[in-house]
């Protein structure tokens, strides 16, 4: 097993469904990488828009400013939309899976550029300052408006061991941003070992494993076109990695035990692993 295991990415998601922000270093806090998930795109009825029937939202690049007090909207083709975010205004309801949260609103402009992009009436809401929501699994999480838990965490072992088989069956290779992982972990020889750690230090910041990641119909999309492309990564998937309570896992859920900075480089070092 390689020893020197390291942080190779670190990538945060403003908004849900949307592109991805690279950072170098980050604070992270209980609900992991700053701002990730903060923001929700929403239809009517305040319910969640998602790639799984919005696969344009891939095609989305948000941009926080320094301190969280602006979220600039980016996509080919359309002006920029630059929106000073709101934290105070009257909380709405909104509906992620089915379970009722709420969010704050962020205006006009913000629902007419993303309508406008998305060509369906879409509205734009921040988690509030007083979200409290915690995620089951063997360490419990909370989050803003992930799926699931604070972290999700993949290593390029487990990424370049789908990509062979795909190789050996002479078939395109995928780009891992189909996966949207928040940790990229490099260094383990490997696939799957982020699967058995339990105790995760690394840089300041303390992890601890909650539960698999169990894939879906997000990753059929292309996240450069923001379009379906196919029955690929499930079907290889469900060849070798079905789970005994259904599913296919790709990846694992983190909650973050002990808040700190992280950076791309750090030494990711596991402290505990699952009993054998």
């Amino acid at each position: 097993m390689a020893t020197h295991t390291t942080v190779g990415e670190l990538l945060t998601y403003p908004v849900k469904g949307c592109a991805p922000v690279p950072l170098t270093e980050a604070e992270l806090t209980p609900a992991g990488l700053p701002y990730d998930r903060s923001f929700m795109v929403v239809g009517e009825g305040g319910v969640y828009r998602s790639q799984r029937r919005d696969p344009k939202l891939a095609l989305i690049r948000p941009e926080v400013g320094a301190g969280g007090s602006e979220l600039t909207l980016r996509t080919a083709g359309v002006e920029p939309a630059r929106i000073p975010v709101d934290l105070t205004s009257a909380r709405t309801p909104v509906d992620l899976f089915g379970v009722p949260y709420l969010g704050i609103d962020q205006g006009e402009e913000a629902a007419r550029w993303l309508s406008e992009v998305l060509g369906a009436p879409s509205r734009l809401v921040r988690v509030p300052p007083e979200h409290d929501r915690r995620e089951d699994g063997l360490h419990p999480s909370t989050s803003g408006y992930a799926d699931s838990c604070a972290l999700h965490i993949l290593s390029r072992a487990t990424f370049d061991d789908l990509n062979a088989r795909y190789t050996a069956a002479g078939k395109p290779t995928l780009a891992m941003s189909r996966f949207r992982p928040n940790i990229v972990v490099d260094g383990w020889d490997e696939p799957h070992r982020e699967d058995l750690a339990r105790r995760v230090a690394v840089g300041d910041a303390e992890l601890g494993f909650a539960k698999l990641a169990i894939r879906c119909a997000v990753t059929l999309v292309d996240q450069d076109t923001g379009a379906k492309a196919g029955p690929e990564p499930l079907r290889m998937l469900a060849t070798y990695r079905r789970v005994p309570a259904g599913g296919l896992a790709f990846g694992s859920l983190y909650s973050v035990l002990r808040t700190g900075k992280l950076a791309v480089g750090d030494a990711f070092a596991v402290l505990e692993d699952a009993a054998p």
